[in-house]
């Protein structure tokens, strides 16, 4: 039976919640579902009291097609519109009210709420739906207060900031928090909002909430024509001489504003990131430090303040704070700190931005199964302890990068890592499954509703090396940051050019572009990776290098496994020097024989373990959240085509 008609049998059957879910099912399919059919289906979801969303959609979708609208138009009204209209109506003559009363709103004449040109039906609680009446139909979905930040407001801080067409509540208040006010910075330094009409401008307004943004009378708004009168000479037409005002040091609540460089993986070319934005003028940036580190380092700053709140003028600044945040305690630390600080511009149009790298030793991930293998969850520890990181939580704008490199070659680097440390009396190092935990590894896949990444790019270390200039052009852009002479070389305290860890290369240096590190990884483990994680290569346009397109089975699989003799190289030799070294302490008793037992039973286990995992992927089982939510692929930065100085890396 078709769900359908499953549906209409279960709704006789007075089989509320199954019937729901069925008549969901057949309005999602739309198979051969006539518009009689979907407007059987949605109503009687909605008027069942089922999910109201699916129902809306469908009825905008039917009323848009010109199918029932004088039925539909009933339903949407009474249901959607008129249940709010008195709030959007108040919202509306609130903000004209307050425009009328604000000296940088130079327009006088504005329509009245019925002559708006659109209307918005509420469509939850963050979105609504535009209803244009002179068309007669209905606009995408639009969410005002959507945490992304789509525009290039600050690609020229020569110049005050001009942004044309801005109905974003979000961006409002973000241009509002970030740009310096005029008698702070000295000299002229307004947001000049540009709207071409002032009608389509109202419209918005019951939308949004201008009051709170007029206080500190940042904007300047102008209308159509009035756009010629930008830049405005305070000092002529309102005498004020902003030159007159010194300038004022950057408040410690004036950085709310996060690039959280998040680590995908292990050596995917982070310290290389850092080197280029390191000493921008609109940054506060440091190397990348452990979270653990982190986390000590603001308790003990936390406890020395408490023990001796003045010295610095930042640190007077957090006694003048009301309970200060660890947010508080770490953007002090940055300001501070004369390296993290090093080419800050402090008369800066912007508040800077805090550039924060929290390192882990590696990131690991698990799979959850559910659906009978059709789905995964996953789960990081690492990820968990950032997520719910009091430090990342309290900064209200959130920009995410993402520094990826070729799946093969990172994991190949992380190997030659591990394997530096084998034998070191200090460490006791023990080489890890590198392949299982790099085919597991899916943080590349993005949670649609987490804060942390709403906001949030995927960067190729390979382009960031061969076309720099191309790529970080339009991560600046990404970022909303001025592209400037500082990112156009690698540096970082120690100068220009540093060696990050012994034996890297410097600056753009592409070396490790092309190394294989073959003494790490053989073709088998890599044939492996790519086959498994193919989602990624397509995504970031890597070609498979090792698997040669064969048809792929369980006996592929274990083929391939069986050969892995380059990683179960480097676990079994880690494991003879850990047991040497402990029977060198005494804390190991046991003969040569028993340990190449037990070596011999770990590498069975690591051989058991690929099996498993790779028997679950095979089945290229959905990636969900433990919620259930589908992950979706986060976007990849595209370098500027017009100019690539090298065809791009495949």
């Amino acid at each position: 039976m078709e769900p359908i008609a499953i549906a209409r049998r279960l709704a006789e059957l007075g089989q509320k919640t199954e019937a729901q879910q069925a008549y969901t099912v057949a309005l999602k399919k739309q198979e051969d579902l006539s518009p009689m059919d979907r407007l059987e289906a949605a109503s009687y979801v909605f008027f069942s009291r089922g999910d109201y969303k699916v129902a809306y959609t469908t009825f905008v979708q039917l009323y848009n097609q010109g199918e029932f609208r004088p039925q539909l138009w009933d339903i949407l009204t009474q249901a959607f519109y008129q249940p709010n209209e008195e709030k959007l109506r108040r919202r509306y003559e609130r903000n004209l009210q307050a425009l009328s009363a604000y000296p940088y709103c130079f327009h006088t004449e504005f329509p009245s709420y019925e002559e708006l040109p659109l209307r918005f039906f509420p469509f939850d609680s963050s979105g609504y739906l535009p209803y244009n009446p002179v068309e007669d139909r209905f606009g995408d979905y639009v969410n005002l207060k959507a945490p992304v930040i789509d525009r290039y407001f600050f690609h020229d801080l020569e110049n005050p900031i001009l942004a044309a067409e801005v109905y974003s509540q979000y961006q409002l208040e973000y241009l509002n928090d970030n740009v310096r006010k005029s008698e702070w910075v000295g000299r002229e330094n307004h947001i000049y909002l540009h709207y071409a009409d002032p009608a389509l401008f109202c419209a918005y307004l019951p939308c949004l909430d201008l009051r709170p943004l007029l206080r500190e009378e940042k904007f300047v708004f102008l209308f159509g024509e009035e756009i010629d009168q930008y830049p405005i000479d305070f000092k002529a037409r309102f005498g004020i001489d902003y030159s007159q005002y010194p300038l004022k040091p950057i408040g410690i609540r004036e950085v709310n504003k996060l690039i959280w460089h998040t680590q995908l993986a292990t050596h995917n070319g982070g310290d290389f990131f850092n080197e280029i934005f390191y000493g921008h003028p609109n940054l506060l940036s440091i190397e990348s430090i452990m979270f653990d580190d982190y986390r000590k380092l603001l308790d003990q700053i936390r406890a020395l303040y408490q023990k001796n709140p003045l010295g610095s003028d930042v640190n007077r600044q957090l006694a003048q704070l009301k309970n200060p945040t660890a947010k508080d305690f770490l953007v002090a630390l940055f300001l501070n700190d004369s390296e993290t600080s090093a080419g800050l511009d402090r008369a800066a149009r912007i508040a800077p931005a805090l550039f924060f790298q929290p390192h882990f030793p590696n990131v690991e991930y698990q799979l959850d199964v559910a659906e009978g293998e059709r789905a995964c969850a996953l789960f990081s520890q690492q990820y968990e302890e950032i997520k719910k990181s009091p430090i990342l939580k309290g900064f209200k704008y959130i920009k995410t990068i993402t520094p990826i490199r070729r799946p093969t070659t990172s994991h190949a680097a992380t190997v030659r890592f591990m394997a530096a440390q084998i034998g070191d009396p200090e460490k006791s190092a023990l080489c890890s499954d590198q392949v299982v935990q790099r085919v597991l590894n899916r943080s590349y896949l993005r949670e649609p509703e987490d804060r942390l990444y709403q906001d949030s790019v995927l960067v190729r270390f390979e382009d960031g090396k061969l076309n720099p200039k191309a790529t970080f052009t339009r991560l600046a852009e990404f970022l909303d940051i001025p592209y400037t002479e500082s990112m156009t070389y690698c540096s970082s305290r120690l100068g220009r050019d540093p060696e990050s860890l012994e034996g890297n290369v410097r600056g753009f240096d592409p070396a490790t572009v092309y190394r294989t590190y073959d003494e790490y990884a053989n073709d088998d483990e890599r044939a492996f990776l790519e086959y498994l994680m193919a989602d990624i290569y397509k995504a970031c346009g890597y070609d498979f290098h090792y698997y040669k397109g064969e048809p792929v089975d369980e006996a592929w699989v274990e083929e391939k496994i069986d050969h892995f003799s380059t990683m179960d190289g480097w676990i079994a030799h880690s494991l003879r020097q850990a047991f040497q070294t402990q029977r060198a302490k005494g804390r190991r008793q046991t003969s040569q024989e028993e340990d190449e037992e037990t070596i011999k039973e770990h590498l069975e286990y690591c051989r058991e373990n690929r099996l498993h995992i790779a028997e679950l992927l095979l089945k290229r089982p959905r990636f969900v959240t433990h919620g259930g939510q589908p992950l979706q692929m986060t976007p990849v930065l595209q370098p500027d085509p017009e100019l690539l100085e090298q065809p791009l890396y495949h």
